[in-house]
């Protein structure tokens, strides 16, 4: 089929679904207690279901008050029964697929169901209605009259009791539709490949040789190849290299610390950066508007959402529904989903910045902050600050972390930072101070802590040196895919691993 065809049939297919889309958006409520109530006629005979009766759960009240909130620990045994052979636990279609995942500050790992019915219709259909906003937004766009350079995780799956298990990014791919894998690079064979080192070379002996229209990936993992690109074919900036590039879909890290360095390897400025919000667990919203910072929920994926009021620490408050929230919130979100993952605390937290339709930001993790003196740092925090502090002081940010330094009898306590600059800044001590008036700018519990050095003293920061937190990933083996530097911790475990890899 001649190219320029199958982009003008793609988009045609690809648009037609924003008419369910807009279904949604006119009756989201409606919409919602529709997907609660499937979840629970279709899982009734399930053991969890005839535990807690959902043949007789008439309303949302009832399903509050009688099924408990539950953390992976919770119902991490049931899982492992499952992946050994018993089914009808938790959902009622065969679970065969895991998604293995270790968190952010959690060593033990986690093996996330993965049902057919999550497949089709969350995971895949938010990859379709992905492409479908972009191309409602965008009319003239030519996605695909070239490929997406993909870039996902690096661990194959592994078969264990007639079930697998790997990174999500590995499932995805290994039942990938084919019009997906025709319209991708690199192949199945390199996406799947393990060694990362390895793997990046492969991705660019494959890639620079394509049309490449659109990117798909982590941001900071992104950044590595994308550099790595420029360098081995000495282009000046991506467009040089692909010039009918015209989207980069991301997710699974902020994109605040990385947004001007991809303005440079990405001058242009019709490009567009489109935002996505998923997980293991599944997929939660999407980038509806061109140069927009807020995400779409999406309502008919499966996953029937409630929401934990918190500040940072969050603990007792009751859940409500979507249709309870209200707007400059922060919330803890709660699941349940198509996969059996019965109201299942995720551990992120999100802020609702519209209820018609609602769109949402994600501001962090329900774990990842710091909160030993009342401060309640939160990540939105920290990556606002270091944005500010960055444009002022022309420094780029690679990767970062932080922790508290606890008090003793004699001194006050403080944050400890470690900062990998892709270009330093002229003044540290500068860029310290800048930090910490832009904390106390941003957060008033933190202002409160650092009037006159009451309980907190100015911020430490450390300059890491080259590598520091890819050499210290790679010694953990999380190199690619979705492993993430854990960017605020109340623990200082990983800050002090660091500390001591950077003095070696």
């Amino acid at each position: 089929m001649p190219i320029p065809l199958f982009n003008s049939i793609a988009s045609w297919l690809l648009r037609k679904r924003y008419h369910q889309i807009e279904l949604f958006l006119k009756y989201p409520l409606d919409v919602q207690d529709e997907v609660l109530r499937q979840l629970l006629d279709f899982s009734q005979d399930t053991m969890i279901g005839k535990q807690y009766g959902f043949q007789d759960l008439p309303k949302y009240e009832e399903f509050r008050n009688r099924v408990p909130i539950v953390a992976y620990e919770d119902i991490a045994p049931m899982i492992e029964r499952t992946r050994r052979g018993e089914q009808n636990l938790f959902w009622p279609t065969s679970i065969k697929w895991f998604a293995k995942s270790s968190g952010t500050t959690n060593a033990k790992s986690k093996f996330i169901p993965v049902s057919t019915e999550a497949l089709e219709d969350c995971h895949y259909k938010s990859s379709k209605d992905l492409l479908c906003l972009y191309l409602n937004n965008n009319e003239n766009s030519q996605l695909f009259t070239g490929k997406s350079l993909r870039l996902g995780g690096s661990k194959e799956l592994y078969e264990d009791n007639g079930t697998f298990f790997g990174d999500l990014s590995a499932i995805l791919i290994d039942n990938m539709p084919l019009w997906a894998e025709y319209s991708s690079t690199p192949s199945n064979k390199v996406s799947l490949m393990t060694e990362w080192e390895s793997k990046l070379e492969a991705i660019i002996e494959e890639s620079i040789r394509e049309n490449v229209t659109s990117l798909a990936g982590v941001p900071s993992w992104m950044l590595v190849l994308l550099n790595q690109v420029l360098e081995k074919t000495g282009k000046a900036h991506l467009f040089e290299l692909w010039e009918n590039l015209e989207v980069y879909f991301h997710g699974g890290v902020s994109f605040t610390p990385y947004k001007n360095q991809y303005k440079k390897l990405l001058p242009r400025k019709k490009f567009n950066f489109y935002e996505t919000y998923n997980a293991s667990e599944g997929f939660f919203g999407i980038q509806d508007q061109n140069n927009s910072d807020e995400l779409l929920l999406m309502l008919d994926y499966g996953i029937f959402y409630e929401f934990i009021p918190i500040s940072v620490d969050g603990e007792g408050e009751q859940a409500i529904p979507l249709w309870d929230v209200q707007l400059g919130v922060n919330y803890a979100m709660i699941i349940t989903t198509n996969a059996g993952l019965w109201r299942y605390k995720i551990g992120d937290t999100i802020r609702f910045t519209s209820k018609s339709p609602y769109r949402i930001k994600i501001t962090g993790r329900t774990k990842h902050h710091i909160n030993v003196f009342g401060e309640e740092l939160i990540i939105e925090n920290a990556e606002e600050a270091l944005k500010q502090v960055c444009l002022k002081t022309e420094a780029e940010i690679m990767d970062y972390t932080a922790a508290p330094i606890f008090m003793t009898d004699k001194e006050k306590g403080a944050h400890e930072w470690i900062i990998e600059f892709r270009r330093p800044p002229a003044d540290i001590a500068y860029f310290t101070e800048m930090l910490d008036n832009a904390l106390k700018s941003l957060n008033s519990d933190y202002e409160a802590k650092r009037y006159n050095n009451i309980t907190l003293k100015m911020p430490k920061v450390h300059v890491a040196k080259e590598n520091l937190f890819h050499n210290w990933l790679k010694s953990q083996n999380k190199l690619g895919g979705q492993h993430k530097i854990p960017r605020l911790s109340n623990d200082r475990n990983c800050i002090e691993e660091l500390l001591n890899m950077n003095v070696q």
